[in-house]
């Protein structure tokens, strides 16, 4: 009987933390394969630009992750599948040896897709073995890396479906990924009016703490001083956002900070990524039409804005008479009562810079790598998309991206100051 199905056999007799670890282990490795199971062999090995990566070599890096971070160095009796993986699968780890350019991952039509399920199968037999039964001190030593191998791919779940989502985006056909609604991915509509919520400023303490896991740039947890502000309620929708290109948005260079206009400028910004213009070519239409998961669709104007890039969200926020909110504004009223759409709908670009938090200690090893290093020239953003796994999202999750990338499911929440 397959590993998968005996753990949810005993799902409600698991006892031991190790017997829930192996179930949600299980759990979530097989949730990557259904992410891909309506992909052709083909749609998985393609590369769209050099941010994104194809669905293949996702799969086989959260293999390699667990294999080079987890059992290589904790695990005497693993035996590894191939090692010419670790140059093709390793991402950015310095310490852990050289890689295959980023841009070229596309190019890896070997090994075959068959290859890579059957190295994610060596590797889940292995982690499964060694979470059940390593003795007490190789235990204790990687139980944490266990647990942030799972974390790192529900993160590389999110990127598999939005990188997937850009590459279906270029082809002219603009087939759909997921043929029917799924919850998961359907954004909720807003509510009909925003309102603001209001803070009277002060110290405030931001940053995790508690038994709960964190990445660790979310630590440590630290007193910051906040001028009194107020929040929307809600996000951005896109019937707003349209009013905002209907009054010239992308043609007023006031709206705009200067690297925004510029990238309006050399990329023919009009629209959010994704909007097909009334009229256009791709999806001939009187109306706005939106592409997603689903295909092409109407516009939902209560549906909240996404896949706005940092330069877009300020530029709409500056039309609005608004600001973005920094991340800690956002992380001090997240949880407030009439707070919406925290999560589950589009990650929100904040003011802030993706800084080290005062006293911020990479972690140990190779995996200090994991955060610390990207501090630099990128922002901040809050919440959680309708990509997102279940139960990955949480009040203190940092999020970064560089202030143009657009092919992230990332929208906007408005703030302002007070008197």
């Amino acid at each position: 009987m397959p590993v998968t199905q005996t753990l949810h056999d005993r799902h409600a007799a698991a006892s031991t933390g190790r017997e829930q670890l192996a179930v949600r282990h299980a759990e979530v490795r097989a949730h990557s394969l259904a992410l891909a199971s309506t992909l052709t062999p083909e749609d998985q090995c393609v590369q769209s630009m050099p941010d994104a990566s194809p669905t293949k070599w996702h799969l086989a890096h959260t293999s390699w992750f667990f294999e080079a971070v987890v059992l290589a160095p904790h695990d005497p009796a693993y035996r590894c599948f191939d090692p010419a993986y670790a140059r093709l699968f390793n991402s950015y780890y310095e310490s852990l040896g050289p890689r295959h350019p980023r841009p070229r991952r596309g190019l890896l039509t070997r090994p075959s897709l068959g290859d890579v399920h059957a190295y994610r199968e060596h590797v889940d037999q292995a982690v499964q073995q060694f979470i059940l039964t390593a003795p007490a001190a190789e235990w204790d030593a990687a139980r944490d890396l266990v647990e942030l191998g799972l974390q790192h791919e529900q993160q590389h779940q999110e990127l598999l479906a939005t990188d997937i989502l850009h590459a279906f985006s270029c082809n002219p056909l603009l087939p759909a990924w997921q043929p029917h609604d799924t919850p998961a991915l359907r954004l909720a509509p807003s509510t009909p009016a925003l309102r603001w919520l209001e803070h009277d400023g002060g110290p405030v303490d931001v940053g995790h703490e508690g038994d709960g896991f964190a990445f660790d740039n979310e630590t440590p947890r630290h007193r910051v001083w906040l001028q009194p502000f107020a929040i929307a309620d809600r996000l951005v929708t896109c019937g707003e956002y349209q009013q905002f290109i209907e009054d010239g948005g992308y043609a007023r260079a006031s709206l705009w900070l200067s690297d925004g206009w510029a990238a309006v400028q050399q990329q023919g910004w009009i629209a959010p990524a994704y909007w097909l213009a009334p009229g256009g070519a791709r999806a001939p239409s009187d109306q706005w039409q939106v592409f997603g998961a689903q295909g092409v669709r109407p516009l939902d104007a209560a549906a909240p804005v996404t896949h706005l890039s940092f330069y877009e969200a300020t530029a709409f926020a500056e039309w609005a008479g608004a600001r973005l909110p920094t991340e800690f504004e956002w992380e001090a009223l997240c949880e407030a009562p009439g707070f919406l759409q925290r999560t589950g709908h589009a990650w929100q670009w904040t003011r802030s810079s993706y800084d080290p938090y005062p006293g911020f200690q990479p972690l140990a090893g190779a995996v200090g790598e994991y955060n610390g290093k990207f501090m630099v020239g990128q922002l901040v953003l809050r919440g959680g998309s309708a990509f997102t796994p279940g139960g990955h999202a949480r009040p203190t999750y940092r999020n970064f991206f560089p202030p143009a990338a657009r092919w992230q499911c990332t929208g906007l929440r408005l703030a302002k100051g007070r008197a």
